[in-house]
């Protein structure tokens, strides 16, 4: 895995070969990586950091099914682009990003309890969540398995699981801007987004005749 790809590298890539790309593949790219780009530029600011690199990824795996009358639901289309991803990563780059970052912030945000969803939902006063620590458990050894067993679809679907809670926190106004409360989250999932978000897109790149589906926001004229 390249350590040095960001913007410059992955914009270079992009203009050197995207006569190749099919035109909603192209569209998905550049978007996702002028994201990267922008999120680049935020210095210490963790929660747009976080912000701009989840745009980054809507713009990578979201299609018109997400703006259906029934849609699927996010995290189906999350695990429906991993598989795809996983299946496309011959050299297991994503798999060795989140080993190379398992000791740093992908192991930090699987034990923090104020990104797993039945905590809140327990917190909330929402019935049959009182178990909520044994599900936490529980999700600790499931992801751990997987991880073991190298699945990498699988491991991102635990990362992304805990990711989800921690944008609609930001998103839909459940935090303070810069709060002194709960940073490590914040500061986590920037961080995961920034290592792994590139490596999608450079994927996305070596297979652009993959059905990477199509952007419901297309460009017109």
């Amino acid at each position: 895995m390249p350590d040095s790809l960001t913007f410059t590298t992955l914009k270079d890539k992009q203009r050197a070969i995207r006569a190749g790309f099919p035109e909603t593949m192209g569209l998905r790219v550049h978007r996702a990586i002028s994201w990267i780009g922008r999120a680049e530029t935020c210095g210490a600011d963790d929660d747009a950091r976080f912000i701009f690199l989840w745009i980054a990824f809507n713009a990578a795996y979201a299609d018109e099914q997400e703006f259906q009358s029934i849609p699927q639901g996010e995290r189906a289309a999350f695990l429906d682009f991993f598989g795809r991803l996983c299946a496309l990563d011959r050299d297991q780059r994503i798999y060795k990003a989140v080993w190379h970052q398992f000791s740093g912030p992908v192991r930090l945000l699987l034990e923090n309890r104020y990104v797993f969803n039945p905590f809140w939902q327990h917190h909330n006063g929402i019935d049959g969540f009182d178990d909520w620590e044994d599900r936490f458990r529980s999700s600790a050894r499931a992801f751990a398995q997987a991880f073991q067993s190298g699945d990498s679809a699988r491991v991102l679907s635990f990362v992304f699981d805990r990711l989800y809670v921690l944008r609609n926190q930001l998103v839909h106004g459940g935090a303070t801007w810069n709060s002194g409360v709960n940073r490590a989250q914040v500061r986590d999932g920037a961080a995961i987004l920034a290592f792994l978000m590139p490596i999608f897109i450079d994927l996305m790149m070596d297979s652009p005749t993959e059905d990477w589906g199509r952007p419901f926001y297309p460009v017109i004229s």
